[in-house]
């Protein structure tokens, strides 16, 4: 191996990598098989393409293409040599909007094809759902379809030319007319005429196989059409010329909603002699929740396009009219129909998961039956499934008769894999029965290679086997896919983890107490791949500041698999390749919303270091900022804020305040406020009370509102203190009465900043602190009478909300604390409903807080903001400071760079007179020091206009 990566380094200008974290990178796609290669090859062009294969094949080292790495059957994996081709080859080479057509690199993501050809009008056809990541190399490969097959087809068909480079290293261009055949392709072909008119079934979705009928002389003697589909077990491609189709002016979306599933698919055929652009089908066991769509049991997908909104509005009245459907909904506002499909896109992730949490796979995702079979085809799956004892949730292309799903096999145990193989195997007949193919999309890979003569016949798959040694003499080009496959139960990634729970400090609930299973999560749909957020969405902010897969959520689960298996990574918790890899993990928690799966890498990251560091010493910004709490009530009790303000305003101290505590040196340190909150409280409070007693001569009870009990959060109570002092304000207008935690007497602390660090023990210490004073102060009790508890700090809300009861799930005071806490908003919404906020009338810019975002939820805050008259819609993704990730040290270019995605432009495009809202004080501290803004939390903004307000009326 060693003489094998220094011959790369020679002669590859692209990057060569056979270290532990690279390899463990690819060890998996999204498939239920696990590879571990040699190294992995990020090429520059096709003559880095070249030298690989000529060195792998002097070395007989095996070389496979990857993509997005978002395969389903386990061909994106292997043993020797990996390439990435979406590092450096994934441009768009030109686009000719005249001839529509493009040329394109295979590392390129289809997304940004789609947004290059949008201005022209046009866009390529076949879309995925994985459309935001997969790659056009990787969609040839599979011959990949998506939603709108049904009108555009495959991407076989949208096919012009393909450059690739053969394992002996021969540069062909693949066309019509036998262009680019390797020598001797033509006259097998020739020789096998008949068998090649007579064995392939004819329907839409006929992806198994290689593609040779397609170099039939009837057919054009299409090679570049007949090499789509063959997973890089042919040759490796280069470049490609694709087609591109003229997108509608206009679209309209059609939910139709039947009884069932098999209703729904029974319409499905029906509905194609309108010429819909979809025909998708879905259950309600797969949907979390039902609003937003039509009363029923399972819904069709169907779209329509026209030239004007009237026309495709028309056309999709008139689907509904020819339906026989429960009920329907017709959509053409655009917002509305992203809503629904991405509804639809998350599938493939939440079929990963039953309805009571257990474990779903792939293995048999994508099977496709002739359209007007779809409905008997599902029964008989159905009854397959059943006599197997497994569950599943088919959903997918129901206008092309192809149907994913995710099966409750086990794959742990021995038994479990046994009746896996044996449903392959009775599924396989059912669907060769019905005159279907055993892939409808996603290729064969390993899942389904094996039983390809059940399908074809033995003679078919043995031409099968004379096709590739045409082309790949050597078996070269990712051996064990297609010809001569890997047995469909080998190689599984499930079987090299431990098979007893590991020890750890998290109770992952959801998970039944296994970090394993936890981990298993990441299925590999590579959602946190997206290279551009999109609306509110958050997921995954380092990845797009980087483009490292090391660190996408996705690639540090797989680091965390690799860490459990004690193969690559063999250090276990130690390993200092899992540790970088997490360094840059903001802890936002995008990915617990965000994640089709809620893998929740912010719980793995603190899980992770709470080991790591077990008896050992600690970064010095996990002693700085990771003990904020204590460092800032020493501050308070000492009276040293405005000395400590001065020290870090002067060069000197505060450069060296900064190197002793790893904080960024181009960080400002925040201010300490001079008087805490809880300090103004007091103040305040014993003032209206002399005040009263002046006024009225004795004592006087002033009538209480509904008690609410304010949380002294850290950064609430020492650094913006004025956040307090304005919800105060705002609440006692609303009529409440706000009750400040006696933190003096009774000091709690959420934890965050512990969490955030994996100083889990010491949080574990402060929580359990907090609930004793839950308990001195009446225990349950109190918070019954005081409820809600009211956290202005989102990320202090979050922690208490979730961290809370995962982290002390043996004490059940943590899940009635955590059942309490409700953010200002919801506080107004849930005991004030009847208040009337303050008439602001102005837009608002800003960023959604990542945590509110990914577990609290911002639905009462969006509908506090409408009721005042702020009008517009906050910006995802992450502002990038994060808590203590944007101070430390070694993170500032990437803190900026998330900060740059969507915040700061937001804020820079705002019109004069825009309230810049930021409920978060790391959100507010980004926007101060990276923009001079200053943000405010949206209790300061309804402060300022109930005093505008006031000193109007007087």
């Amino acid at each position: 191996m060693a003489g094998l990566e220094a011959r790369l380094r020679e002669v590859v200008r692209g990057e060569v990598r056979f270290d532990v974290a690279a390899r463990a990178l690819v060890t998996m796609d999204a498939s239920n098989y696990r590879r571990v290669p040699l190294g992995v090859v990020a090429p520059r062009d096709a003559d880095d393409v070249a030298a690989v294969l000529e060195v792998c094949r002097a070395h007989g080292v095996p070389v496979v293409a990857r993509g997005g790495g978002t395969s389903i059957a386990g061909q994106a994996t292997g043993t020797g040599v990996v390439l990435d081709f979406t590092r450096h080859m994934d441009r768009i080479v030109s686009l000719d909007p005249e001839t529509r057509t493009a040329v394109v690199q295979p590392g390129l993501v289809l997304d940004r094809l789609q947004e290059a050809a949008a201005p022209y009008g046009l866009r390529f056809g076949p879309d995925p759902s994985t459309h935001s990541r997969c790659t056009l190399g990787g969609m040839i490969g599979n011959n990949s379809c998506g939603s709108h097959s049904v009108a555009w087809g495959t991407t076989a068909d949208s096919v012009r030319e393909l450059d690739v480079v053969t394992g002996r290293g021969e540069r062909l261009r693949l066309g019509q007319g036998w262009g680019g055949a390797p020598d001797g392709l033509r006259g097998l072909v020739e020789g096998e005429l008949a068998r090649l008119r007579t064995g392939f079934p004819e329907l839409p979705r006929r992806i198994s196989g290689y593609a040779v009928d397609a170099l039939l002389p009837e057919k054009g003697a299409d090679v570049a059409r007949s090499f789509c589909g063959s997973e890089g077990t042919l040759g490796v491609l280069t470049e490609a010329v694709v087609r591109l189709v003229e997108a509608p002016r206009a679209r309209a979306l059609a939910v139709l909603a039947y009884a069932d599933e098999g209703a729904a698919a029974e319409a499905a055929a029906g509905l194609l002699p309108y010429r819909p652009l979809t025909v998708e089908g879905m259950a309600a066991d797969l949907v979390p929740s039902t609003a937003g769509l039509p009363r029923g049991g399972a819904w069709l997908f169907v779209e329509t396009g026209g030239e004007t909104q009237a026309e495709a509005r028309a056309r999709a009245e008139a689907i509904v009219r020819a339906a026989d459907v429960v009920d329907s909904l017709v959509v053409t506002d655009p917002g509305g129909q992203r809503a629904l499909w991405r509804i639809r896109e998350d599938a493939s992730g939440t079929a990963t998961r039953m309805p009571d949490g257990s474990e779903a796979w792939p293995g048999w995702e994508d099977c496709a039956v002739p359209p007007a079979r779809l409905g008997a085809y599902l029964r008989d799956f159905r009854r397959l499934l059943t006599s197997h004892g497994l569950r599943g949730t088919p959903y997918g292309h129901f206008g092309d008769g192809c149907i994913h799903v995710r099966i409750d096999f086990d794959l742990l145990s021995e038994a479990g894999v046994g009746r896996f193989r044996r449903f392959s195997e009775e599924l396989a007949d059912v669907v060769v029965a019905h005159g279907g193919s055993l892939s409808g999309e996603h290729g064969d890979g390993q899942a389904r290679a094996e039983l390809l003569p059940k399908m074809y016949g033995e003679d078919l798959v043995a031409l099968f086997g004379r096709v590739k040694g045409v082309w790949d003499p050597d078996d070269l080009l990712n051996p064990g896919m297609l010809v001569r496959p890997a047995p469909l139960d080998s190689n599984l990634r499930f079987s090299v983890l431990p098979r007893k729970p590991v020890d750890v400090a998290f109770g992952y609930p959801a998970d039944g107490g296994d970090f394993s299973a936890a981990v298993r999560r990441c299925v590999g749909v590579a959602k946190c791949r997206t290279t551009s957020a999109s609306g509110a969405s958050v997921m995954c902010p380092s990845f797009r500041a980087t483009g490292e897969e090391e660190h996408s959520t996705r690639g540090r689960a797989r680091l965390l698999h690799e860490m459990l298996a004690g193969e690559v990574v063999t250090d276990g918790w130690r390993s200092a390749e899992v540790r970088d890899a997490l360094d840059l993990c903001l802890s936002c928690k995008g990915c617990r919303s965000d994640c089709p799966v809620e893998v929740d890498m912010a719980t793995y990251k603190a899980e992770f270091l709470h080991h790591h560091y077990a008896g050992r010493r600690r970064p010095a910004a996990h002693y700085s900022m990771g003990w904020l709490p204590v460092w800032l009530r020493l501050v308070d009790r000492t009276r040293t804020a405005r000395l400590v303000n001065f020290l870090a305003s002067v060069g000197p101290p505060a450069a060296l305040a900064k190197r002793v505590g790893g904080i960024a040196p181009e960080r400002r340190i925040p201010r300490v406020a001079t008087e805490t909150f809880s300090r103004w409280f007091g103040r305040r409070a014993r003032a209206r009370e002399r005040q009263m007693i002046r006024e009225l001569g004795l004592e006087y009870e002033e009538p209480f509102g509904r008690p609410v009990l304010l949380w002294p959060d850290t950064f609430t109570e020492h650094l913006s203190p004025e956040v307090g002092m304005a919800a105060v304000r705002v609440l006692e207008a609303a009529g409440l009465t706000p009750v400040l935690w006696p933190a003096r007497r009774h000091p709690v602390c959420c934890g965050l900043t512990y969490l955030s660090t994996g100083q889990l023990d010491r949080a574990r210490a402060v929580l359990r602190r907090t609930l004793d004073q839950f308990d001195v102060l009446g225990s349950s009790q109190a918070v019954e009478n005081f409820a809600p508890l009211v956290v202005l700090e989102p990320s202090c809300a979050a922690a208490l909300r979730t961290d809370l009861p995962e982290l002390l799930h043996d004490d059940p005071r943590a899940a009635r604390l955590a059942a309490s806490v409700m953010t200002f908003a919801e506080a107004l919404e849930r005991y004030a409903p009847d208040w009337v906020p303050p008439a602001l009338d102005r837009p608002v810019t800003g960023q959604t807080h990542c945590h509110q975002h990914a577990v609290l939820g911002d639905g009462a805050e969006r509908r506090l903001r409408e009721a005042a008259g702020l009008t517009g819609e906050l910006a995802g993704g992450c502002c990038g400071l994060a808590g203590n990730f944007g101070f430390e040290k070694g993170h500032y270019e990437v803190s900026t760079a998330c900060a740059e995605e969507q915040l700061l432009p937001a804020v820079r495009d705002a019109a004069d007179g825009t309230v810049v809202l930021a409920d978060g004080f790391s959100c507010r501290t980004q926007l101060e020091q990276l923009a001079g803004v200053r943000g405010r939390h949206l209790a300061e903004v309804l402060a300022e206009g109930l005093l505008k307000g006031s000193s109007q009326d007087s």
